[in-house]
């Protein structure tokens, strides 16, 4: 009887000891995975703070003295064009104040306010309209154009001489259905940074018989003075 109460004794004893064992060795485990984690930086939680956004969606931000634009010429002659300033839209489809040739907007180069929004019809329109707007624009104005369909069938040497006094270098060169943006001022000293022009050519045209959009953006500076 003794024998049988020892034995039961004993068993107890490897049983809680075996138990014992294999605890130690779980948590034991558990701690040497959970520091190799660490270590490794796996514990560290999925980031959930979202890229910053930057006035009119661009890739980077502006400096404070700089205006943040984005132009985007039409596509083809089915998507309108598209000028943004410092977060703004001044021109677009959906503002439904874009159309056919060159498309325009002037801001005041100081404080950024839209001052005029106007379409100029290149194909069939009046190109003296044209050539009285850009010769009223005031010193110091930030002149932001796209095109749309076309923007040379009525462009003249007396028009390309104003763009080119506004900074334009690729005015020039300019023809039928070419797509071109850009950014001058009235006053600007020396050539734009801010153009962009691809031609009209039935080898490289991404649609049928238009090039491909062009789209810009960047930083324009204030007019300090």
């Amino acid at each position: 009887m003794r024998m049988t109460i020892v034995i039961r004794y004993v068993a107890l004893f490897f049983t809680l000891l075996g138990t014992w064992f294999i605890v130690q060795t779980y948590f034991d485990w558990s701690l040497k995975v959970v520091t190799l984690r660490s270590w490794t930086g796996a514990t560290k939680k999925p980031s959930s703070k979202q890229p910053p956004r930057y006035k009119c969606g661009n890739q980077k931000g502006c400096p404070q003295d700089y205006f943040a634009f984005k132009i985007i010429s039409g596509a083809a002659n089915v998507v309108g064009p598209s000028i943004c300033l410092d977060d703004v839209i001044l021109m677009s489809s959906v503002k439904n104040n874009v159309g056919r040739g060159l498309n325009i907007a002037l801001v005041n180069g100081t404080n950024g306010q839209l001052l005029k929004t106007e379409i100029f019809d290149m194909f069939s329109g009046d190109i003296n309209q044209l050539e009285t707007f850009l010769n009223e624009i005031k010193h110091g104005t930030i002149v932001l154009t796209a095109s749309y369909d076309d923007a040379a069938t009525k462009m003249n040497d007396k028009v390309r001489a104003q763009f080119m006094e506004l900074g334009s270098s690729h005015v020039s060169s300019l023809g039928f259905r070419d797509n071109w943006i850009f950014l001058g001022a009235k006053g600007l000293k020396g050539k734009s940074p801010f153009e962009e022009h691809i031609k009209n050519d039935v080898k490289t045209n991404k649609y049928d018989g238009w090039p491909e959009l062009v789209e810009m953006e960047g930083c324009a500076p204030r007019k300090m003075d």
